[in-house]
């Protein structure tokens, strides 16, 4: 069967560094084409990665009949136009997160995704890396007790005024870039939406991006009657670092990398319960690869993306909130 074809819209550092290499031999994608508003760049990419088509703007790329699927690295204020014009030339999108600014764009982009009939997928590639999966299914299998806790920290050093991370337009900021996932992995691992949040928020005087953010999410009671609760600290200005714990009635789980796994070492998950500490070991295997794969195949055979977008606007209606806690200084309900 057919490879599905690959567009990418614009010439990203993330694609070149992340994507494309671990997809290269994939049995069931490939990139066909990339674009840029810089043709030259497009072309040189094209050349440096093997891809066989480039194009000066991004129109003829969702229009051209030898992209598939169309997958957005754009920076975060552009998603959402591009969701429209990628479904308007009936085209699936794989955008990269956050899906859009606000919880608003973001029912926005799924709402006229399914008037197109096209399907969307915001690109939380964690979500398909079985460290997760396996500490997902501990969770609902109550290996730790009852879960009532998720910490994440998230912390890198940017202050590059050119970085689109720290261009407020273009909806920069750590909370968008990093806490996402925060949010997300809090979302995942307890399969439940929290119900209030609170928030501290640090901006960056020249820049007015967030560079430190830390919040509290409450997700009501659990099973037990105790309340169930997510942490996280994520910063831009920071040592580079990364963890997420989740502690419950009868033990914990620690991700050493939760986000950057590495794709060509097994990656590890550290299991403390009442009968001592364990490691999981995963294969080695490449979260970017896995995400492709998963949205390519469903593509293939016609099916719904693997991840809903509702779940993306979600995770936006929680950031949304998080954003008017750290201006209230109070609650602020999801």
């Amino acid at each position: 069967m057919a490879k599905i074809r690959f567009g990418v819209l614009g010439v990203s550092g993330h694609f070149i560094r992340r994507v494309a290499a671990p997809c290269r031999g994939s049995a069931l994608l490939e990139f066909g084409a990339i674009a840029s508003r810089e043709r030259a760049r497009a072309e040189e990419a094209a050349r440096r990665l093997g891809i066989p088509h480039a194009f000066g703007d991004y129109e003829t790329l969702v229009r051209s009949p030898e992209v598939d699927a169309v997958y957005i690295p754009l920076p975060n204020h552009l998603h959402l136009e591009w969701i429209k014009r990628a479904a308007d030339a009936g085209k699936p999108v794989l955008c990269e997160k956050p899906i859009a600014l606000n919880a608003s764009e973001a029912a926005e982009a799924a709402e006229y995704a399914k008037k197109k009939n096209a399907i969307l997928m915001e690109a939380f590639m964690y979500k398909f890396h079985p460290q997760w999966l396996h500490a997902r299914e501990l969770v609902r299998a109550g290996e730790i007790g009852e879960a009532h806790a998720v910490h994440t920290h998230f912390s890198y050093n940017n202050s590059d005024p050119k970085n689109i991370r720290n261009i407020k337009a273009a909806g920069g900021g750590g909370l968008l870039d990093i806490g996402c996932y925060a949010v997300s992995a809090a979302r995942f691992l307890l399969d439940r939406e929290p119900v209030r949040v609170a928030a501290r928020i640090d901006y960056d005087p020249e820049f007015k991006t967030d560079t430190l953010a830390s919040g509290l999410l409450e997700f009501g009671a659990g099973a037990g009657g105790r309340p169930v609760v997510s942490t996280f600290t994520v910063g831009t200005r920071s040592f580079p670092y990364q963890r997420v714990t989740v502690a419950g009635s009868g033990g914990t789980i620690e991700f050493s990398v939760p986000f950057n796994a590495f794709g060509d070492v097994p990656s590890e998950v550290f299991i403390v319960t009442g009968v001592g500490r364990r490691v999981y070991r995963t294969e080695a295997v490449d979260q970017y690869r896995l995400l492709f794969e998963a949205f390519a195949e469903a593509v293939r055979d016609g099916k719904p993306a693997p991840v809903d977008p509702g779940d993306a606007v979600a995770n936006m209606k929680v950031l949304d909130a998080l954003f008017r806690a750290g201006a209230s200084g109070a609650w602020e309900k999801v």
